[in-house]
């Protein structure tokens, strides 16, 4: 519980970010206020105060003096609808990195309890329009993006400026043919495939079916425009309902900046450096690519994805492995024992168990992808067999608080 006070407050001065993206702040009284849309060394004003139990959180009043890093932020609705897909637009390329490496330090050793500095980040190539997914709510006859603070909410979307290109020439016509999309459409989410065919995904209540999806697919052919519909439940399988037929699930997960997860997966790899023969284990492998990169190293490697679509589709097309349908914390003790291992799991970090069963392993080394400094930093203190021996971030994210992270362990 807490109390809130709608009176302005004094002036506060932002000192940094937080794992977030907020600002962070002292009141008056010295208690730690958290702000969105504040750049350390602002000078703002404060309404809406919320004290809880040993910190606060408020949004700015007016902006007094602007910090160092501050510009103004490009994109319409980040202001005026107070988008939620981006923390840090109002924050300068260089002032985000900056943020982005105290984000993974200060995790490190506030939760890792590691005695480490910030770490290098490497920049990305593009601050905009490198994006090949972008997940749309629809709520009260709009569809569009999450406002700030008010997760059951969404406002209507013009276009979003971090989304690639090709993506948002996708939503500016499925927004011609509105009328097309499901009347109790709840989620609409749009991709771009490799194959650079698009995908349009409609997520939608019991009972409903798009009747109009082959007539959608049609009014985008004719604009030059292949996609393919696919159709889901919440919680639910998806299938394609009209369009080329795609080469994988429409669900099966891709970084969202191809590029940059490239040079990422290349980069782990290296700082493995498998032997030949040496058993390596590919955890979280996704569509495999990591594994194809390790086989053409000449390792005997064993891989774990939960997405069982990802699994065929790389049985398909990827180098001979031992490839495994399910949970990794499921499926570690069937495996050959490793000399290594690369893990990349999703932002809840790694499972308790699954770190408890590799740190008992006879791996002399680990690499961690990590797209959550938080989790990031709980999962490495739990491998207490292993010691940090470097650390690098990647800024695949521009324009948010989130941050990639590649950390190379050792056993100790």
């Amino acid at each position: 519980m807490g109390t809130t006070e709608p009176a302005r407050s004094a002036p506060v001065e932002i000192l940094r970010l937080a794992g977030g993206g907020d600002g962070v702040g002292k009141l008056a009284d010295g208690l730690t206020v958290f702000v969105p849309r504040t750049a350390p060394g602002d000078r703002v004003v404060l309404r809406d105060l919320q004290r809880k139990r040993g910190f606060a959180r408020a949004r700015v009043a007016e902006l007094i003096e602007a910090g160092p890093g501050r510009v103004e932020p490009p994109c319409p609705h980040y202001t005026r609808d107070a988008c939620g897909g981006c923390q840090l637009q109002h924050l300068a390329a260089a002032a985000q990195r900056g943020a982005r490496r105290r984000m993974v330090g200060d995790a490190l050793r506030r939760i890792g309890k590691l005695d480490v500095e910030d770490p290098p980040i490497e920049p990305a190539p593009e601050q905009w329009g490198y994006r090949t997914r972008l997940s749309l709510h629809a709520v009260g006859g709009r569809i569009g993006l999450r406002p700030l603070g008010r997760p059951a909410d969404a406002f209507e979307l013009d276009r979003c400026l971090i989304a690639h290109p090709d993506l948002q020439e996708l939503w500016l016509l499925l927004k011609r043919h509105r009328a097309l999309l499901p009347a109790r459409l709840t989620r609409l989410s749009l991709r771009l495939g490799r194959d650079g065919i698009r995908h349009v995904i409609a997520t939608l209540p019991p009972g409903e079916i798009w009747n109009e999806a082959a007539q959608v697919a049609s009014e985008l052919g004719d604009a030059g425009v292949e996609a393919a519909l696919w159709a889901t439940l919440e919680s639910g399988p998806v299938r394609q309902v009209a369009g080329p037929p795609a080469e994988h699930s429409a669900t099966s997960f891709e970084q969202v900046s191809p590029l940059m997860g490239a040079k990422i997966r290349a980069d782990a790899v290296a700082v493995l450096a498998p032997m030949a023969g040496e058993q390596v284990w590919d955890l979280y492998a996704g569509l495999g690519e990591t594994t194809a990169q390790l086989v053409r190293l000449g390792a005997q490697v064993s891989s774990v994805e939960l997405d069982r679509h990802a699994v065929e589709w790389a049985e398909a097309n990827g180098p001979p492995a031992l490839r495994i349908a399910g949970a990794v914390e499921e499926s570690l003790a069937g495996l050959p024992r490793p000399g290594a291992v690369i893990t990349n799991p999703p932002r809840t970090g790694m499972h308790e168990a699954a770190a408890r069963q590799l740190d008992a392993t006879g791996a002399t080394r680990i690499v961690y992808i990590s797209c959550d400094p938080a989790t990031l930093a709980r999962d490495l203190a739990r491998l207490t067999s292993f010691r940090l021996r470097a650390c690098r971030a990647y800024d695949l994210f521009p324009q948010t608080a989130h941050v990639e992270t590649v950390a190379v362990m050792e056993r100790a």
